[in-house]
């Protein structure tokens, strides 16, 4: 599980927008560009590349 003191500094690398940690802890996602960050072995995969894209 991400600690909530990560989750208040961490940013979507794209935007600068904060990041949410999606139900379940397997992800995070920005609400700016709706990108979803992967979360492996509870570290956040803050790459573009590895980003999907939700739709709205």
């Amino acid at each position: 599980m991400i600690s909530q003191d990560l989750l208040d500094i961490l940013v979507c690398p794209l935007c600068k927008k904060p990041l949410v940690l999606k139900p379940g802890g397997e992800s995070l996602r920005c609400a700016e560009c709706r990108r979803v960050y992967p979360v492996r072995d509870d570290i956040p995969i803050l790459l573009v590349d590895e980003a999907v894209t939700e739709p709205s």
